[in-house]
């Protein structure tokens, strides 16, 4: 079972005229091995970005309510390299994701209906991410169907799948 993210908000910090790195610090050290962090913030924390993937982490940004922003860092897996469908170009070339989804805490077939649900609500070319509890064998063949690439690979401790979903173009 994949590790819940931890989850830090440093609006109230920031809001009050603070610096949060510190407490940001405080909570990846006590993050357990392979363990996402989610942060909440009142702006996209780019400088952050840098510092991260000097720890090991790869990161999902995306804003939210209110112009605040959400990040999800997520431990780099040096073990792991991605999978990729066989029609795929370069997923390094890919857009930031539009959407985000974790579903790590759902039973099959959960996680491949609300997946296949979200990509048929996304424009051609749009980017989806979604963390699994484990790699899903059985959607790679319904994605190839309706036209999409995927890539995806195994955290770094084997407990969770991320995937990354390129829609592809509509059917006439």
């Amino acid at each position: 079972m994949a590790l819940p993210p931890y989850e830090l908000d440093v609006r109230p910090i920031l809001k009050n005229g603070g610096e949060p790195f510190q407490a940001i610090m405080q909570a990846v050290q006590a993050l357990q091995p392979g363990q996402p962090f989610r942060l909440l913030a009142t702006f996209r924390p780019v400088p952050l970005f840098q510092v991260m993937a000097g720890r090991g982490f790869d990161h999902i940004d995306r804003e939210i309510d209110g112009g605040d922003w959400e990040v999800l860092f997520m431990p780099k897996s040096a073990a792991s390299e991605a999978d990729v469908s066989a029609d795929a170009d370069e997923p390094a070339a890919w857009p930031e994701p539009e959407r985000y989804l974790d579903l790590a805490d759902l039973d099959p077939p959960e996680p491949m209906v609300r997946v296949l649900a979200a990509s048929e609500k996304m424009e051609p070319g749009e980017v989806l991410f979604a963390l699994l509890s484990r790699e899903p064998v059985f959607l790679f063949p319904e994605l190839k169907k309706r036209g999409h690439q995927w890539a995806g690979n195994l955290s770094e401790d084997g407990a969770a799948y991320r995937l990354l979903v390129r829609i592809g173009p509509r059917p006439e």
